[in-house]
């Protein structure tokens, strides 16, 4: 039993993970109705700008984690801008193809570095155990998974109270009438690509005390992504849930 509550535990931290990538998907998918390929990469490069600022500029873990995360979602807003901006009105395969592209210069970007493509780095979030009598848990589990529910928190709250939430609610399901309705569809769109990129280093920062910092961890995406359309593609809270499913299912098998 102890072994199932641990290995159950283990399932839902991973899974959270899935989740928040997932949501960055749906996040930009029912903003813009565009898929982008690029959320593992951009999970990938906020671990490693995390790491850098800590390691190299000495900046405070947490600092740095806050830097890094909002460093990767004004990337974001700016591949928007110079980049994904002219995909709209394009097939989708444009857009599928251009954020391909787009990670592949990330991914290459990081590659570069060669303490960051030979070395194994590992950020120290959280690295102890905690016993609860006989159960023994990882610190690091524990902590994804209260991020995640304080991240979910916050997202509703910001969907539901703010004008800007209300906002991109509504682009979401219509921009035209929205735009009639004097928001400004443009940069809602900026928004929810930033918000993306944000959410995907975020995952990132709550992946990398469970496993490692390392070149290959964007591929994570690969599990996100049917975990955003097991919730349905268009559902934030059904995205979540499905990771998090995910999770225990594989944690389980």
């Amino acid at each position: 039993m102890l072994s199932l509550v641990q290995v159950l535990l283990s399932g839902v931290a991973t899974g959270c993970v899935y989740g928040l990538v997932a949501l960055s998907f749906v996040l930009i998918y029912k903003a813009t109705e565009t898929v982008s390929f690029m959320q593992g990469d951009l999970l990938m490069l906020g671990a490693f700008a995390a790491l850098g600022l800590h390691l190299y500029v000495g900046l405070p873990l947490l600092l740095a984690a806050v830097v890094a995360i909002i460093a990767v979602g004004v990337l974001g807003a700016g591949l928007e801008r110079a980049v994904l901006r002219r995909a709209l009105g394009q097939p989708h395969l444009v857009a599928v193809l251009l954020t391909f592209g787009l990670g592949m210069m990330m991914r290459g970007g990081v590659a570069s570095v060669p303490a960051a493509a030979q070395e194994v780095h590992r950020l120290p979030f959280a690295a102890d155990t905690i016993a609860i009598g006989p159960l023994v848990l990882a610190a690091s589990h524990l902590w994804v998974t209260l991020a995640t529910v304080l991240l979910a928190g916050l997202l509703a709250a910001f969907f539901r109270y703010t004008r800007t939430g209300l906002a991109l609610r509504a682009c979401s399901e219509d921009a035209r009438v929205a735009a009639l309705m004097g928001v400004p569809v443009a940069r809602m769109h900026t928004l929810a690509w930033a918000l993306g990129a944000a959410l995907a280093a975020f995952a990132g920062l709550l992946l990398a005390p469970v496993t490692f910092v390392h070149l290959n961890m964007g591929f994570i995406a690969l599990k996100a992504f049917p975990a955003a359309v097991l919730g349905g593609l268009t559902s934030l809270p059904g995205a979540l849930a499905a990771g998090v499913l995910l999770g225990v299912v594989e944690a389980l098998a």
